[in-house]
């Protein structure tokens, strides 16, 4: 019954990790093809490439997901039951995000999934390592970025002010493929893991992992992430693609190259200190601070207003259902 259980836990991981690679195609791609660098086709699969080897280059943020948020529950049945109710919070919640469009967090929905079924199931929350690895991040990292976005669009402005338009467009529009990949790598780095993280949790619950000592995620567990994600995102999220590619601000070439490269050093900063942030959350702030340039007109502050009422409130929205999909499974299961 056990093993059956482990299944169904990896079965409905990879599910989560699919469901994340089309919510969150378009953190990679949307400014590609909102300025007609790629077409959209060209720009997923571009995207889904690059996702994989992401996720095969590291496990850091693995290892703050899978042991840094709960403690690890010590009978086996309870805790498979646990992380299925935190899987099922994630998936309700970015499902929910994505059929009106928002962008917010598969990565924050998964960790707020966690502590409501852990809270619901009597597990131990690690609030000081929530404080420390996620929510100061999941403020600072948004904060990062449209600061950051803001002065290298200013730089790039400077730097090419006596460059022909027209060459000054071909560049950029060069560039913007490059950017996209390597949006796309440090998206792999970031949400992939994530998932690998839960999976190998509930291989340390069932005793097939020895919790002690490094935290090891197998090779066929990052494999199995790496090609979920790609194949999500390859399927497409072309409502949230909408929202961030036409309506925060109206893009151009340099734009958008400076968006997605601003976007992209953040990634690979937090990915490096194993830090689980938004990929949504570095990209939107990014976009913001890029169009504020402009002048703080040209960023749509309604539009970013709703995307940062979903940020709010996807924590406590996937921890309340991951919470009541524990009371339902255990009730049936236990």
């Amino acid at each position: 019954m056990e093993m059956l259980g482990l299944v169904i836990i990896i079965v409905v991981a990879l599910g989560f990790d699919y469901t994340n690679g089309f919510h969150d195609a378009a953190n990679a791609i949307a400014t590609s093809v909102s300025t007609r660098a790629l077409t959209p086709r060209a720009a997923l699969a571009l995207a889904a490439v690059m996702n994989l080897v992401g996720a095969l280059i590291s496990t850091k943020v693995a290892a703050t997901v899978g042991k840094g948020i709960i403690d690890t529950p010590d009978d086996g049945a309870h805790g498979l039951t646990v992380v299925f109710a935190a899987l099922v919070g994630a998936i309700v919640w970015n499902l929910i995000t994505w059929y009106f469009g928002l962008p917010s967090s598969s990565s924050h929905a998964l960790i707020g999934g966690l502590v409501g079924a852990g809270l619901a199931g009597g597990i131990d929350v690690k609030w000081n390592g929530i404080l420390d690895k996620v929510v100061i991040p999941m403020v600072v990292s948004p904060l990062g970025g449209f600061a950051l976005g803001f002065l290298f669009m200013l730089l790039l402005l400077w730097l090419f002010r006596r460059m022909n338009p027209h060459r000054a467009n071909s560049l950029f529009k060069r560039g913007q493929i490059v950017a996209a990949a390597a949006m796309s790598l440090g998206h792999g780095l970031q949400d992939a893991q994530k998932t690998m993280g839960v999976i190998t949790l509930a291989l340390v619950v069932t005793g097939h992992l020895d919790a002690s000592g490094d935290y090891v995620v197998p090779f066929w567990v990052v494999i199995s992430c790496a090609l979920a994600i790609s194949l999500g995102t390859y399927s497409g999220g072309w409502r949230i693609m909408r929202t961030l590619g036409r309506r925060v601000i109206k893009f151009d070439n340099t734009s958008g190259f400076a968006a997605q490269t601003v976007a992209s050093a953040v990634l690979y900063t937090t990915s490096h200190y194993g830090l689980p942030v938004s990929t949504t959350h570095v990209t939107t702030s990014s976009i913001m601070g890029v169009g504020a340039t402009r002048r703080l007109s040209a960023v749509r502050w309604g539009v970013a207003g709703s995307i940062a009422s979903a940020w709010v409130l996807t924590l406590p929205m996937a921890a309340l259902v991951a919470a009541l999909a524990y009371a339902v499974t255990s009730f049936v299961v236990l």
